[in-house]
């Protein structure tokens, strides 16, 4: 049996999914890692720990696959959060912790290169600028650990770094090149322009290439550490977000993406590059579409926050009874009422992006009461990141956009209840695919980079199906209506105070 592998590195873990050549899952494995928090406003990974991750992944999928197992994969292909730089030395070791996309650091250094030359970076990158970028993470180092600054001999990025380790090879996509803010767009190239900002040395930036790309072969020492087999074609890939999408099937202008994963997405593919300073514009990975992209910064990682520090009883009947945890939060959310009467949650953990672009922000419970209860503080969380996503959603009303088709996917996705509650706040049917993983949309990638796929669309129109259409509950959704014009409210009378509060913490000094 010819089977194919897909690698998602994403921000809270590795996922791993093996199709055969029909699509079907043969079998898949997730692990988590640790992310980093050593101050408020930091949020950092290690790369080792992804690694350690992607091989307990395989080793696990080796184990129940049987005589599927690894030796039949034919090719493999990775992706990974985007905008998270993996710095190293001129012998290729890691230099530091890798800062991820939603650290919030680099607020003083996103206000010098925005005062400084805003229009001119949204020129050449379609981007705003502002923390979840790699240009003002690398200011930050330059800024604050300079002796780490000089010694990058070469940047790269998570799914590259990880396949660099697979086959010695360190290019990148143009899409994942996109998201460090360092690429020039309309010229498919690294910027030497936007380098220069930061005395950055261009060629300490890999190659590009397109993401359906085999970049090398799997190496016997990658093979011996691994269990995949030597030799089988590695293709490039690209970011979780742009194959997450590809994955769900919507390959045309019109399709919106509500997205529930470590951040949450609203991602509608467009024709043409729509750039806004208030959204991400990205290539799509199928050819001549764009990606309009309005993210907020925590969605399953508020519900995961929630899990580790508010649910040991539900942790624990979690390992004694084998049932999935977050079902066991579902459950108690289910039993809540529409509104968690009253019981309001703003998802601003890590600081927000889309809407606000406002690092200051920080999460909020509103409206609790002697009356609430663990599950009111569950279902409000579950409703919070749905109002956030309409907060976003916003932004595609503004700009005219069409869209004919929301398609919900992510980790969140998984859960009915968080599903119907997004449809309840949009007031619109949404469509769930059977699989909404990115290793999925990766492993479908790996066999139209090996040849296994005419190309990049029949692979999904053959093996895409959807699971289950979602329909608004019309009461629901004029509760929700209310509930969100109070939540825009608190948002706007909390923000100034919230400024105030961080304005007096100093995370770096600027260097002119």
């Amino acid at each position: 049996m010819d089977l194919l592998v897909g690698i998602d590195l994403g921000t809270s873990g590795c996922k791993i999914t093996l199709i055969n050549l029909e699509g079907k899952i043969i079998a898949k494995a997730s692990g988590e890692y640790t992310t980093y928090h050593p101050k408020p406003s930091f949020s950092e990974q290690n790369p080792s720990d992804w690694f350690k991750a992607m091989k307990d992944c395989l080793y696990e999928i080796d184990c129940y696959s049987g005589q599927s197992g690894l030796r039949n994969i034919k090719a493999v292909s990775l992706d990974g959060s985007t905008h998270n730089a993996v710095l190293l030395d001129n012998k290729m070791n890691v230099i530091r912790p890798t800062i991820m996309w939603n650290d919030q650091r680099s607020k003083s250094e996103v206000e010098y290169l925005e005062n400084g030359w805003g229009p001119e970076i949204f020129k050449i990158g379609f981007q705003k600028v502002a923390p979840t970028w790699t240009l003002p993470q690398l200011l930050w180092i330059k800024n604050n650990e300079p002796e780490n600054f000089k010694r990058i001999h070469k940047i790269m990025f998570v799914k590259d770094y990880m396949r660099y380790l697979l086959t010695n090879s360190w290019d990148t996509d143009y899409i994942d090149a996109q998201g460090s803010l360092l690429y020039d767009i309309r010229g498919n190239k690294w910027s030497n322009d936007l380098c220069s900002l930061i005395d950055l040395p261009v060629s300490v930036l890999p190659p590009l290439c397109q993401p359906s790309d085999i970049t090398g072969k799997v190496t016997e020492k990658a093979a011996a550490e691994t269990g995949l087999p030597a030799g089988i074609p590695v293709i490039c890939g690209t970011s979780d977000v742009i194959i997450e999408d590809y994955a769900s099937g919507a390959n045309h202008p019109g399709q919106c993406i509500l997205k529930l994963a470590t951040a949450g997405n609203v991602n509608l593919i467009t024709e043409k590059p729509r750039p806004d300073p208030l959204t991400l514009t990205y290539s799509n990975v199928i050819p001549g579409t764009w990606l309009t992209i309005v993210a907020t910064n925590s969605a399953t990682s508020a519900m995961r926050w929630f899990r580790d520090v508010f649910c040991t009883e539900e942790t624990n009947e979690a390992l004694q009874t084998g049932k999935n945890i977050y079902q066991i939060m579902a459950q108690k959310a289910d039993a809540i009422n529409p509104g968690s009467d009253g019981l309001i949650f703003h998802p601003y953990l890590m600081g927000e992006r889309s809407p606000y672009w406002d690092p200051s922000l920080r999460a909020s419970f509103t409206g609790a009461t002697m009356a609430h209860t663990k599950g009111h503080f569950i279902r409000a969380l579950m409703e919070g990141v749905g109002f956030s996503l309409r907060d976003c959603y916003r932004i595609i009303e503004k700009m005219k956009l069409e869209v004919t088709e929301l398609i919900i996917i992510g980790g969140g996705a998984k859960s009915d209840t968080w599903s119907q509650i997004i449809c309840d706040i949009f007031g619109k049917p949404a469509v769930r695919p059977a699989v909404t993983d990115a290793s999925y949309g990766s492993a479908l990638l790996a066999g139209v980079g090996a040849g296994y796929f005419p190309n990049i669309t029949e692979a999904v129109r053959k093996c895409v199906k959807m699971d289950k259409i979602f329909t608004p509950d019309p009461d629901n959704h004029i509760i929700y209506g209310n509930m969100f014009r109070q939540y825009l409210q608190i948002h706007d009378n909390l923000a100034d105070t919230y400024k105030g509060i961080n304005n007096k913490l100093t995370v770096s000094k600027i260097v002119l």
